[in-house]
């Protein structure tokens, strides 16, 4: 099962078919998926299914999705904090596009450098991978994040990326992590649910 978010609502990705389900069901062709995709981000369903029995669902939804790979942090320095962007008036974490021949771990690396200006970082595991739709030029694309918790000693200024359309860059302890995340989005709160 794979959950993908469209304009904060789930469509799961489902090889068994759901009992009782509270949202509609779709099948595994272009048309449905499109017609899925829209109700979602038009906000007139909140939930949708599609079913497909084949273990390699997420490879046939992506032939009809085309999927863009990107990477990114929850990035904690030593006093515990952690590290926030703020772009498109929502709290977010550190994430972008891996480069061609870029490994995943690199790309996370260098995505959070470039966004916040934050060096000296230290991975330490691979945590989740999230899923969401977004448009481009027009036409939906599939986004799957690898995220990798990491450390850092760094204590210079941080550098919020404005050509990225990033306005600000912090470090939030816990009481702000608990506030920046009722306004974030659904794939960075289950992040965090996942137990980071």
């Amino acid at each position: 099962m794979y959950k993908v978010f469209v304009n904060e609502f789930p469509l799961i990705l489902t090889t068994k078919k759901p009992h009782n389900a509270n949202g509609i069901l779709f099948e595994m062709d272009a048309d449905s998926i499109l017609k899925a995709i829209e109700s979602l981000s038009k906000k007139k369903i909140k939930e949708a299914y599609i079913y497909d029995p084949s273990d390699t669902i997420l490879e046939h939804f992506s032939a009809k999705i085309p999927m863009v790979l990107a990477a990114g942090g929850v990035v904690k320095n030593k006093k515990g904090k952690i590290l926030f962007i703020y772009r498109n008036n929502k709290w977010d974490l550190p994430k972008g596009k891996l480069d061609k021949g870029e490994s995943i771990e690199n790309a996370a690396v260098r995505e959070v450098e470039e966004e916040t200006g934050v060096k000296n970082l230290v991975v330490d595991k691979y945590l989740h991978t999230t899923y969401h739709i977004f448009k481009h030029n027009g036409n939906f694309r599939l986004k799957q994040t690898y995220w990798f918790a990491m450390r850092t000693d760094f204590e210079g200024k941080l550098k919020a990326e404005k050509a990225e359309g990033i306005t600000k860059a912090k470090w939030k302890g816990p009481k702000k992590t608990k506030k920046a995340l009722k306004n974030s989005y659904q794939n960075i709160r289950e992040l965090f649910e996942s137990g980071i």
